[in-house]
């Protein structure tokens, strides 16, 4: 898919590579949509991805001191949707973040990286714009700041220079008087695109709203703020009258197609009820119901790390892949243009992880890569180098069974088996995280995995049976 892969060491170097490489070059961070992409054909002539992974402290959530909220490039959805200061400060973009995916998806995918990808339908785009945030992009010519708003041109298409790297997503957090929503309808409840999304911020004087944002992703080629209906709020209070007619004028704004997932007035008429939703939520204080307080995201204990001391590095056909699985070290001479998932199965002959769909949607890959749960075919083969990987084999200490692995044979929590790997890794996580886990909390941790077979009834009761075996 690609013909090297570079994993950079520093900023300054990936804007180096950018500079020398122009549109051939990719930026690799979570690599969710560019997989897909390079797999489809979908972005032609790429043939150098630079990984900017292992850069230390792009990962970083920070308020400034004039209240201005930063967010690196490698922060991540889960980053975002366990963030304390943003479900505070900015809960529509945690919110729409712990909607993205399933956990596997939210360890790995970048809230810049979905920025970039510039779906209309892509969750975090339209919480930032309602809270007025802008990038910084920068190249060996400098940086330059572009308001998110004005950062796209289409479906798919932004104002990013093929030589800039996104470096900063910036906004305001809300104040004391603020407060917002973010309401999504899709087709599933978990590890669904949006059918239509809405943000909502709105700034109050006592019960009168001073100033409105509301934002609507998929249903224009781009985020697009309802304005009539932000003119409309100023200076009323959020009477059943008023946000009817809000709903309304919002409905108006949207103009949506028809496609696989929706007709045009479907889409229509869910903009005018969810809008009306999150206002009636925003009146009663209950537009956080739904989100749990500490989301469950199957990430590793030590997941605020970096690669220290490590060297840039480029990998081609023939440059060895040094790695550690499930305790062994390997090194694989080929396989650098494949993705982990078929590297594992291909080059290392574990075949216990399984390619369901090849498009992160079952979760049959799910594998531990440094000690966080993610989907093994939505990452490039090279970025295991120097990584430490756990696969199903690995659950089990020697010839003792993990205690998911014996609670699913005890409850009779397999039939086809073929989802099963997938469903004991996001378990084994889910116990390294919470040793007595809720039953909400249990589904929290298999929304990325798939099962046609049991019906979930004896998974959910053998990761429960488990939990309790831990406990003893």
């Amino acid at each position: 898919m690609w013909n090297e892969y570079i994993s950079a060491a520093t900023t300054d170097e990936v804007i180096k590579l950018l500079a020398e490489k122009g549109s051939k070059a990719r930026i690799v961070a979570g690599a969710t949509d560019l997989i897909l992409e390079l797999e489809r054909n979908v972005r032609v002539g790429v043939e150098t991805l630079v990984d900017v992974t292992r850069i230390p402290n792009l990962d970083r959530i920070t308020l400034d001191e004039d209240g201005i909220i930063h967010l690196g490039p490698l922060v991540t959805h889960n980053h975002v949707a366990a963030s304390k200061l943003l479900r505070e400060r900015a809960y529509p973009l945690a919110r729409a973040s712990w909607e993205v995916g399933a956990p596997q998806i939210r360890n790995r995918g970048t809230v810049a990286g979905n920025l970039i990808t510039a779906s209309p339908a892509n969750d975090t785009i339209t919480p930032l714009v309602a809270l007025d945030a802008w990038v910084v992009l920068k190249s060996a010519r400098g940086e330059r700041r572009v308001k998110l708003q004005d950062f796209y041109n289409g479906v798919r298409k932004t104002d990013l220079l093929a030589d800039e790297m996104l470096v900063d997503i910036a906004f305001k957090g809300l104040g004391k008087n603020q407060r917002g929503t973010f309401v999504k309808v899709a087709l599933r409840r978990a590890q669904a695109i949006s059918v239509i999304n809405v943000a909502v911020v709105l700034t109050f004087d006592g019960a009168i709203i001073e100033q409105a944002f509301i934002t609507l992703g998929a249903v224009a080629p781009t985020i697009i703020h309802a304005a009539q209906t932000e003119a409309y709020l100023g200076g009323k209070e959020l009477t059943d009258q008023v946000i009817e007619h809000a709903a309304l004028l919002t409905r108006d704004a949207a103009k949506p197609i028809d496609d696989i997932r929706s007709s045009a007035d479907y889409r229509r008429e869910m903009v005018r009820v969810f809008t009306m939703r999150a206002l009636q939520a925003l009146r009663s204080g209950q537009e956080q119901a739904g989100m749990p307080n500490d989301p469950i995201t199957l990430l590793g204990q030590n997941h605020d790390r970096h690669d220290k001391g490590f060297s840039s590095l480029q990998h081609v056909e023939g440059t060895a892949i040094q790695t550690t699985i499930n305790g062994q070290e390997y090194s694989f001479t080929s396989g650098s243009d494949k993705t982990l998932l078929r590297l594992l199965r291909e080059e290392a002959g574990l075949i216990g992880t399984k390619e369901g769909c090849a498009e992160g949607e079952c979760g049959a890959c799910t594998v531990f890569l440094d000690g966080d749960a993610v989907m093994a075919c939505m990452v490039p083969a090279p970025r295991a180098h120097g990584a430490k990987i756990v696969t199903v084999e690995g659950l089990a200490n020697g010839d003792k069974l993990h205690p998911v692995q014996e609670a699913f044979i005890q409850d009779g929590a397999v039939q086809c088996g073929y989802c099963s790997p997938g469903f004991l890794m996001s378990a084994a996580k889910l116990l390294e995280e919470r040793s007595a886990p809720t039953r909400n909390e249990i589904e929290q941790a298999i929304t990325g995995n798939l099962c046609r077979c049991t019906g979930y009834y004896k998974i959910v009761q053998a990761i429960e049976d488990a939990s309790k075996v831990q406990e003893t």
